[in-house]
């Protein structure tokens, strides 16, 4: 299973609209949101995938995300999601807390830990589980970590797209 991992788009359409093309085509059918969607006006441009989406530190209108996510036939999993896709457990969070980041990756109850907020991406391995950070999309972010992510879940292979507007 391929799963493509996006976090902070931070209600940027231009980015949004890109990062889902590049999903296209890359044929992946399930994304995994890590948080800071901001609007439910976003939702829309993500309803061709299963979304999976965890809420952020700026996300706030809470009734409308549930909307939104109901009408795209998404699920909104709160703060926390914990997930099995492809045959792999995952810890999914925002992640302002880099503890608590660690903290799921030390575990050693997931085979990932997908999180956002820092607006830097990242791939490592704690022991058996691999921490990926996908990238952002806030205006202020660098373009190297203007980027999403592909997972395959039958080889492990973490792969970062560059979202370029």
């Amino acid at each position: 299973m391929r799963l493509g991992i996006v976090s902070d788009t931070h209600d940027n359409v231009a980015a949004i609209e890109r990062a889902t093309e590049r999903f296209r085509e890359e044929g992946v059918e399930t994304l995994i949101h890590c948080g800071d969607f901001i609007a439910p006006p976003v939702l829309p441009f993500f309803e061709d995938f299963s979304l999976h989406g965890v809420l952020g530190n700026n996300d706030g209108e809470l009734e409308g995300l549930e909307a939104g996510f109901e009408a795209i036939d998404g699920e909104l999993h709160g703060r926390f999601a914990d997930l099995e896709l492809g045959g792999k457990r995952f810890a999914v969070l925002h992640g302002e807390s880099k503890e608590e980041v660690e903290g799921y990756a030390e575990s050693g109850e997931y085979d990932y830990v997908l999180y956002g907020h820092h607006h830097e991406r990242e791939r490592r391995e704690v022991d058996d589980t691999v921490v990926v950070n996908p990238g952002a999309h806030f205006p202020t972010v660098p373009e190297e970590h203007r980027t999403v992510a592909i997972l395959d879940t039958e080889t492990d292979e973490v792969r970062f797209l560059e979202v370029r507007v």
